[in-house]
Order: structure tokens, then sequence, then C-alpha cells
């Protein structure tokens, strides 16, 4: 493990640190800072509860991170198949699947059980909550499509093969303002919705959903895997995005 992954490593093990240490909020607000947490995104001051655990919106954040970390791979996929390149199906396959079983799964069941749902009781944001909704919709029939082209048959096949582009593409260009709406709108709006004691509530309940779906490595066994099928299309270094 080089140190770029073993300070990420770190990051991603605090909330269990300070969860098993008792540290108090100015604690993990300190921690916060170091690790580069916004300050928005954790639980705020002068509500009586556990500063250890990371907040809703930063959960669902840090997935959208991961989730961004897929799309890259579907450009590389797309790069790939439209210049006739070597690609692994089953690499592509396995990419499609973390989306379908973490981010369809889980990510978007939360968002649609705990967030869009607020915001529809409340009335408030009702036409983004309605798109939002129904992109969630799109992207699982994309998703499904692309697991079930990603086969060695389809990729010789230029039909075939210009059809799964379509779908990665699709899901690509759906997905960047997708999450960006999100992030910019829907989560600070929901922050400000849900009052802070039921807030710290549900970034319990999300941690507790997230280890019931993926078993002790969690979010964290996640990234794991991302990272591995970076390094096998040679991506995994973000260096080369650097223009020169």
């Amino acid at each position: 493990m080089n140190q770029t992954d073993e300070k990420w490593t770190a990051v991603f093990n605090r909330r269990r640190f300070l969860k098993s240490a008792g540290l108090g909020g100015a604690a993990f607000l300190g921690a916060g800072a170091l690790a580069g947490v916004r300050p928005d995104f954790v639980a705020r001051p002068g509500a009586d509860e556990d500063a250890g655990v990371m907040s809703p919106n930063e959960d669902l954040m840090q997935e959208h991170a991961l989730l961004n970390r897929v799309l890259l791979i579907y450009v590389e996929a797309v790069r790939r198949l439209e210049g006739q390149k070597a690609l692994d199906p089953n690499l592509l396959k396995r990419s499609a699947q973390i989306i379908q079983h973490f981010i369809e799964q889980y990510h978007e069941i939360l968002e649609e059980d705990h967030v869009f749902h607020r915001f529809e009781k409340a009335g408030k944001l009702l036409d983004l909550v309605a798109v939002l909704r129904e992109q969630h919709k799109a992207g699982r029939v994309l998703t499904e499509a692309i697991i079930l082209s990603s086969t060695a048959q389809v990729f010789a096949d230029p039909a075939g093969r210009k059809k799964l582009t379509a779908a990665l593409s699709s899901f690509i260009r759906m997905y960047r303002p997708h999450e960006s709406r999100e992030g910019s709108v829907l989560f600070p709006a929901f922050r400000d919705l849900v009052p802070a004691r039921e807030f710290q509530e549900l970034g319990e309940m999300f941690e507790k959903k997230e280890h019931e779906l993926l078993g002790a490595e969690g979010f964290e066994g996640q990234v794991q895997t991302v990272a591995g099928l970076e390094q096998q299309l040679g991506i995994y270094a973000i260096s080369q995005f650097t223009p020169r």
C-alpha cells in the first residue's frame, strides 16, 4: 500500500476510531477539518448527539464520489469500445454490478425512502424530486442493459458494441447532472429541513444499513474493489489526468 492509499484508509476509518474512542464534538470537528471534511456535512453544534457518526449528507456525498469513480471506468470503456481497443467484458460487468448493488439497491433506496420522501411530505422541491426519481428508474434500466451486454459476443459485434456504448454514454450523461443537483441543491436543503437530532439518527441508521448490506468492510470495501478495477484499466493514477 502506498502513502496515498494509507492516507485515505485512515480517513475512511476515522468514524470508527472516533466512536470507539468516545471523543467529543470539538475533537470530531478537528478531525473532520484535518480530513478535508466540510463542516456543513457534520452534525451542527448545540445538539446532544454522538459526533462520531457520519451525517447523512456526508455519507451520501462520499457515495457519490464512488459513483464518479465508476463513471470514469465507463468513460474509459466507451473510449475502448469506440476505438476497438482491448476491454475485458467481465471487468465492465463487475463495474455495472457495483452500480446495481451499491448505488441502485442501497444508496438510491436511502435517497428515495429518507430524502425524497421528506421533501414530498413537506411539499418542497417537488419538481426536482420527481425528476430525480424518474432518473433512478431510467438508470436501473440502463444498468441492466449494460450487465447483459457485457459479453465477448456483444463486444465482437459492431451493432452490439454500438448499442452498449450508447447505454454507457446515456448513463454517464444522466448521472453527472443528477448527482450534481443532489449535492448542490437537494442535500443542503435536506439538512435545513430535518431537526438536528433526527438528522443524527438518520446518520446512525445509514451506517447500520451500510454494514447490513455490505458486511464489515462496508463502503471502504467498495472503494478497494473499484480501485482494483481502475488499476486493471490503467486509470488508477490520477496524475495522468493532469493537463500537460
